[in-house]
């Protein structure tokens, strides 16, 4: 039976976790309105859904174990939290998945924690808190008072430049490569003519760690 995988992917970089969580914590919720109304008493009205909350905890090993370490030319500790702590800060999100789940999203980094423990040294350890994110557009149309700005989606814009290659991950399709890095998974044939020699006839067969050039 396979491993369990965690994966973190920014851009071109990618971090596999050393040890895995013994847990993760997801949350999902939906918005809901409560109104009172006089006479009538209380009711509720059905919002939208919210994005997925993401929480897990673990620690980076000075040391390889062949007892909690999932491979063994591991990373430097501390390199390894500046690393994410960088993601965090460079306010762009990153993907996160986990293989053997359907947790495979696009995130934010919302909360990282880490510290070293008296009696390992070396070792670091953290929390980490993510959300869910959702890529957005936005068009200009022509109205009776000119053209006007109109959001495609929900959420916040997004500005980004796609990155000029991209590492596959587990569980990708170059439509889900082109939503990420492009914005638009319909523009996956773009994706797929760019590297048709290195995937062959069947655009479907893309394996992880594979780099894939991205069109600007």
């Amino acid at each position: 039976m396979a491993t369990m995988q965690f994966w973190l992917t920014a851009d071109e970089e990618r971090f596999r976790f050393p040890v895995n969580p013994d847990q993760l914590t997801i949350k999902t919720a939906y918005g809901y309105d409560d109104v009172k109304v006089s006479q009538l008493g209380e009711y509720t009205i059905f919002g939208d859904p919210v994005l997925s909350e993401y929480a897990i905890s673990s620690f980076f090993p000075r040391d390889y174990h062949p007892g909690y370490c999932e491979y063994s030319d591991l990373p430097d500790p501390w390199q390894s939290a500046l690393m994410i702590e960088r993601w965090m800060r460079g306010g762009r999100p990153v993907q996160f998945a986990v293989t053997g789940t359907e947790v495979e999203t696009p995130v934010t980094i919302r909360s990282f924690s880490y510290r070293e423990r008296a009696g390992s040294p070396g070792d670091i350890y953290f929390e980490l808190e993510l959300k869910q994110y959702v890529y957005v557009s936005f068009r200009q149309v022509d109205s009776a008072k000119g053209k006007r700005t109109v959001l495609d989606g929900s959420g916040r814009a997004d500005n980004r430049q796609p990155p000029l290659s991209y590492v596959v991950v587990p569980r990708d399709t170059l439509w889900k490569i082109a939503q990420r890095t492009l914005g638009d998974g319909d523009r996956w044939r773009e994706i797929y003519e760019a590297n048709r020699t290195q995937i062959g006839k069947d655009p479907n067969r893309i394996y992880p760690g594979q780099v894939l050039a991205v069109p600007r």
